[in-house]
């Protein structure tokens, strides 16, 4: 939901009045991206069914989560434009990866070109990323992280210092030096190693100092298990602030995942091709960087930090018994160049828009914590299905928050409460908000609201913009003696 930006002196918090925090996830897999940006306009178009035609993802999610291509949507769906709305709608973003992706993942036809990448992987990364980094500083211009319209959460890899460094929004008002372009966290994730270079780039705190950044892609992060990575990154930022104590974030215990409702996205992996170790025994560095059209050791990397992701949150959020709160939705039958990150090739790009499609239809699956494959969950219907539920309790948590924000923003009418109480025989003159004795209770404050539930009626005159009320009768009994305390409201 949108936040005040940092640079205006704001601090970016979750608002207070929620019941549900809500968490997007989007997995990293490079031009398998199109999988997910599939599944987000399906979700996004639920959504305007509901609120109209003008709602966007950014509108309903706390947090955005996502590494490598997840990042790159992430940044999409958040960034402003000049109206202060999301940049590209969810319908937009395979379109998007269609049109560029060929420039990105540039390459030549012919057995000697596959041969001279191959060999050029050796030496180099794969891409030079020049095409990606100038799309990037085209459409986010110079758009920070403060700026986004809801809260994100972007990990990647720093080699300089070997340890995951994480773009969160939650993290600006300790960490202003991590305030940097949404263009360069954005080159960051998507960093992969052998296919596209790190990327460096420095920012400022807020005593002038430079802080330089060595960056690679977030997937990395996933062999450091206290970051897991994308879902549980997010969800431990907020956690993190909360054990912290910071009082602007919302009251929820640090563990309590039943308030959140998390929606992982994958883009998808192939469970039938599995390496051996006898085979891998005997592979130099050249087949763990590519074999048979694949990239092994990026699979692995990909896979794992998933694979992690979802396990622990399946026995988390069964363990709380709130599993209605988790969506995972992950293909894991890709074969072919489906499986690869880097083919642009039309009939490829096709493929995988019609495998977003075909995952809508399927129904809702989980990660088998013996097998590792994923199963179907017994009547929880397809996933189109679960999107449309979860669409419907999104438009519902908005809806009441925004209805929550219009009542606290009313101005307050002031009550002129006309009665006076005697306590025994001394008279004193009660106002709306004195805490006074009743009925068997320490005290009761009292309010207008207070007199009517406890019988009392009034009449009122509205003058100006003062509410002026006359209190008669008695909030705990009928005119006459309260319990106990010889109280009477009397009409002055």
């Amino acid at each position: 939901m949108a936040n005040t930006s940092v640079a205006e002196g704001a601090v970016r918090t979750l608002p207070d009045n929620l019941k549900l925090v809500t968490v997007l996830s989007i997995d990293g897999g490079g031009i398998r991206g199109i999988i997910p940006a599939t599944i987000l306009a399906f979700l996004e178009a639920k959504l305007q069914e509901l609120d109209g035609p003008d709602a966007r993802i950014a509108d309903y999610f706390d947090v955005v989560a996502g590494t490598s291509t997840g990042g790159l949507l992430t940044a999409m769906l958040t960034a402003p434009d000049a109206n202060e709305r999301p940049l590209f709608a969810a319908k937009d973003l395979a379109r998007f990866y269609i049109q560029h992706s060929p420039k990105i993942f540039r390459h030549k036809s012919g057995m000697r070109s596959k041969l001279a990448s191959t060999l050029r992987m050796a030496c180099g990364p794969k891409y030079d990323g020049k095409y990606l980094h100038g799309l990037l500083r085209r459409y986010l211009g110079n758009t920070r992280l403060d700026r986004t319209l809801t809260n994100v959460v972007i990990p990647t890899f720093d080699i300089a210092y070997l340890q995951p460094t994480i773009f969160s929004s939650f993290e600006l008002k300790h960490r202003p030096w991590k305030n940097a372009l949404l263009s360069d966290i954005s080159m960051s994730t998507s960093a992969a190693p052998t296919f596209f270079p790190p990327h460096y780039f420095e920012t400022k705190d807020e005593n002038g100092r430079r802080r330089g950044f060595n960056l690679v892609d977030g997937g990395i992060a996933a062999n450091n298990p206290l970051c897991v990575l994308q879902t549980l990154c997010a969800m431990n930022q907020v956690s993190q602030d909360i054990i912290l104590g910071d009082d602007d974030l919302f009251p929820v215990m640090p563990a309590d995942y039943g308030k959140f409702m998390v929606i992982s996205l994958g883009c998808g992996s192939n469970r039938n091709r599995r390496y051996c170790a006898k085979a891998a025994a005997k592979w130099g560095v050249f087949s763990w960087l590519f074999k048979d059209g694949n990239a092994p050791i990026i699979d692995m990397f990909n896979s794992a930090s998933a694979d992690m992701v979802d396990i622990n949150l399946c026995v988390l959020f069964r363990a709380l018994r709130s599993s209605q709160n988790y969506l995972r939705i992950q293909y894991d039958q890709l074969t072919g160049s489906a499986g690869s990150i880097d083919d642009t090739s039309k009939e490829n790009m096709d493929r995988l828009v019609r495998i977003g499609n075909k995952l809508l239809d399927m129904n809702v699956s989980r990660v088998d914590l013996e097998t590792g494959r994923i199963v179907e969950v017994p009547g929880a219907g397809t996933n189109a299905e679960q999107l449309a539920k979860f669409a419907k309790q999104l438009s519902d948590e908005r809806r009441r928050r925004l209805q929550d924000e219009l009542t606290s923003s009313e101005p307050e009418v002031e009550f002129h409460v006309q009665h006076q109480a005697w306590y025994g025989d001394s008279p004193s003159t009660v106002e709306v908000g004195d805490l006074v004795p009743g009925g068997g209770e320490e005290g009761v404050v009292a309010t207008y609201e207070s007199c009517m539930a406890h019988g009392g009626c009034c009449s009122s005159d509205v003058a100006a913009s003062e509410l002026e009320a006359v209190v008669f009768g008695n909030m705990w009994n009928s005119w006459g003696e309260a319990a106990g305390f010889g109280l009477h409201l009397q009409d002055v």
